[in-house]
């Protein structure tokens, strides 16, 4: 039921990130729902993958890779789903980092209960 609830979460966060960020577009509520199952499953097969891969570059930048790692799977979304699109690697860095700092005062408000 908790998984649940984040994945609702998270899918208004991407609705109200498409308001805002005019390089971020997202057709309906349906399509935010699917982006939100379709980031946790990248992040939960891919983004692992590739911080391993990547760890080198990770410690040499003191961990600020992991933003360009958390932009790529925000385009890697955007590929797969037809009603969700981003405009270039700026605006998926933008995206994502305002992304995980709604989803944490989100989760956060969920954990109060």
């Amino acid at each position: 039921m908790n998984f649940l609830l984040k994945l609702i979460l998270s899918a208004i966060a991407v609705v109200v990130l498409s308001k805002i960020l005019p390089g971020v577009g997202v057709d309906s509520y349906v399509s935010a729902l699917i982006v939100a199952v379709v980031l946790a499953i990248l992040n939960a097969i891919v983004k692992p993958i590739m911080i391993v891969l990547t760890l080198p570059v990770t410690i040499v930048t003191l961990g600020l890779f992991l933003l360009i790692i958390n932009a790529a799977i925000i385009l890697l979304a955007d590929y797969f789903i037809t009603g969700f699109s981003v405009n270039g690697w700026l605006w998926a860095l933008i995206f994502s980092v305002l992304l995980s700092i709604f989803q944490s005062i989100l989760y956060s408000i969920l954990k109060k209960d």
